[in-house]
């Protein structure tokens, strides 16, 4: 029969000395002090893995922090936990977890993980838009909550407000985006389902509403407003070159200079200013050139082709061009993203090739290898299509009207 340990008493754990090597007191039922050779004093409790059978040390604390009774204590503790099929250190391990996640894992913190992947896969407006939405909408109420909290009533509770405002595309958007935390919440380990798998369905949706355009016989109406209109003569030029490029309002807004390639006639958009995140080739027609030429005195010393009013050295804001059309009458009527539209009910009823209409308006091919291997041939073949676009344009501003004719002293000047 094996030897009963002999109890420690708390003068003996005071007293006892460094030597040259660590050693161990013990005080039974698995307690232990080491005593290590730089004189520190460290509790363990030594034990056999209730399924492995394994050997397991399993640290306590430090003298005189954790005292001998306190050391006692917690073994007591542990072995009742080994007494139920449990492993203490690990049960203490995911105690220690929960306690950081109640800290660490809020929804705001894991919102930000989950942006940072996000906005690589976006354009900065877009990204912009997605963090502002939840800055206004969701943080305030919903941001400290710890992630493993969040539920569909809060949620609900949350957005409600918003959809008896009649805000149903924010509501929609925001179920969106706080289902995508889940799910990268889920992906991460730290929840186990995403409880907002469903939670659209308790909200009215809202109606689908096409982008105000005009229609193709109504285009020369927009040109001699255009011509006439009380706007800044660098804005006519914006919402002309977004006509004369189908670029997107946000594209045309962000152009730089560095972009152009006036030997080639292209003008290269970035992946990280497209939609798709895809970088998009448009050729430029003579007209298109003609409405540079018309900005270079203005701005052709700066980055962007089109400066903000405010602060030059950035770019106008992406709703100017469509500020600039309430302006002119046409609230209601077109929106700026919808002269993508007209150019292209235009070009599909002229029967130009419906593939090359889609890759003009930058809508990306679901065959990408396709799309990649002819991106090359496609800019020539398109360059046909955007010179009779262009053409049509500007007889639509019955000639000298326009930014961009043809004759450069009918060219009207940019005033500031």
């Amino acid at each position: 029969m094996g030897t009963k340990a002999v109890r420690l008493t708390e003068t003996k754990v005071k007293n006892a000395g460094r030597k040259s090597t660590d050693y161990v007191l013990g005080d039974g039922d698995g307690l232990q002090m080491r005593v290590r050779s730089n004189g520190s004093k460290l509790w363990n409790f030594n034990y056999y893995h209730p399924v492995t059978k394994k050997r397991v040390n399993m640290g306590l604390g430090a003298y005189p922090e954790t005292g001998l009774a306190q050391a006692r204590k917690l073994t007591v503790d542990a072995r009742q936990l080994i007494a139920q099929g449990l492993d203490p250190k690990e049960h203490r391990d995911d105690a220690r977890q929960q306690l950081r996640a109640a800290s660490e894992h809020t929804l705001r913190k894991v919102a930000e993980a989950w942006f940072e992947l996000k906005r690589e896969g976006v354009t900065p407006a877009y990204a912009e838009d997605i963090w502002r939405s939840l800055t206004l909408h969701v943080f305030p109420d919903l941001g400290d909550l710890q992630i493993s909290s969040v539920t569909a009533p809060k949620v609900i509770q949350l957005l409600r407000p918003l959809e008896t405002k009649g805000s149903l595309e924010t509501v929609k958007r925001l179920s969106q985006r706080l289902n995508e935390i889940l799910t990268y919440a889920v992906n991460s380990g730290l929840v186990q389902a995403n409880p907002l798998s469903g939670i659209r369905a308790v909200f009215k949706k809202p109606k689908k509403q096409n982008m105000a355009a005009l229609s193709p016989n109504e285009l020369p109406e927009l040109m001699v407003a255009l011509a006439n209109a009380s706007i800044k003569r660098t804005t006519r030029a914006l919402i002309e070159w977004q006509l004369h490029t189908m670029a997107r309002p946000v594209e045309a807004a962000t152009t730089c200079w560095a972009d152009i390639d006036f030997d080639n006639r292209t003008w290269t958009i970035p992946a990280e200013r497209m939609k798709k995140r895809r970088p998009h080739i448009v050729p430029l027609t003579d007209q298109a050139l003609q409405v540079l030429e018309a900005v270079r005195p203005y701005s052709g010393h700066r980055e962007f082709v089109f400066p903000a009013d405010r602060n030059p050295r950035t770019h106008c804001n992406s709703q100017t061009a469509n500020m600039a059309l309430k302006r002119m009458g046409f609230a209601g009527r077109l929106v700026s993203h919808g002269m993508r539209s007209i150019a292209s009910t235009t070009l599909n009823e002229q029967g130009f090739d419906s593939e090359l209409i889609e890759v003009a308006l930058a809508h990306v091919d679901k065959d990408e290898v396709r799309s990649t291997y002819n991106r090359a041939d496609y800019i020539e073949r398109r360059r046909p299509m955007m010179a009779w676009w262009s053409e049509h344009v500007q007889k639509a501003a019955t000639g000298s009207l326009s930014v961009a004719a043809a004759n450069g002293s009918n060219v009207m000047s940019i005033r500031q």
